[in-house]
């Protein structure tokens, strides 16, 4: 777990320099300021992150953007700290439990909201491009369901 945290740290650390530094002075961010880039190997392959503020795998608040393609899938995995989620364009597919059954998942459309208590077990995909944005207090974990299902594992 810890060495999945320190290469997601690195992953997005230029990222969270500009963020920090905005913070500052307040922040604006317009669609087009935003600084893209893979998101970090715990999460499927596919995934595009980008940082708003704070810093995730540190203690405090953090804001992020989760961009993921058309038939991208979280298998079931849990989070130490509460989050909240805004989709900000597509759809997600959020389902609660330790197996991924589709046909019990939430559809969460553009503009629609779901708070995630820590710990509790869950999964999502999507059927179209999604972004997502995730408010939260770090320091930011997953731990999957079956540790087969984390492909930062693999590596």
């Amino acid at each position: 777990m810890r060495k999945t945290s320190i290469v997601m740290g690195m992953v997005l650390a230029t990222a969270f320099a500009g963020a920090a530094h905005a913070m500052d002075e307040g922040m604006f961010i317009n669609n087009s300021d935003l600084k893209w880039g893979d998101a970090p190997p715990v999460l499927p392959k596919g995934a595009k992150v980008a940082v708003l503020n704070g810093d995730p795998f540190k203690p405090g608040s953090y804001t992020i953007r989760l961009s993921v393609p058309a038939n991208y899938k979280l298998p079931p995995h849990w989070h130490s700290q509460t989050e909240n989620l805004t989709i900000i364009s597509g759809e997600f597919h959020i389902g609660i439990g330790d197996k991924a059954v589709e046909k019990d998942a939430h559809v969460l459309k553009a503009g629609g909201y779901h708070y995630l208590p820590a710990t509790q077990h869950h999964y999502a995909f999507t059927k179209v491009p999604t972004v997502v944005q995730i408010t939260g207090e770090g320091p930011f974990n997953i731990t999957y369901i079956d540790p087969k299902d984390n492909p930062a594992a693999a590596k």
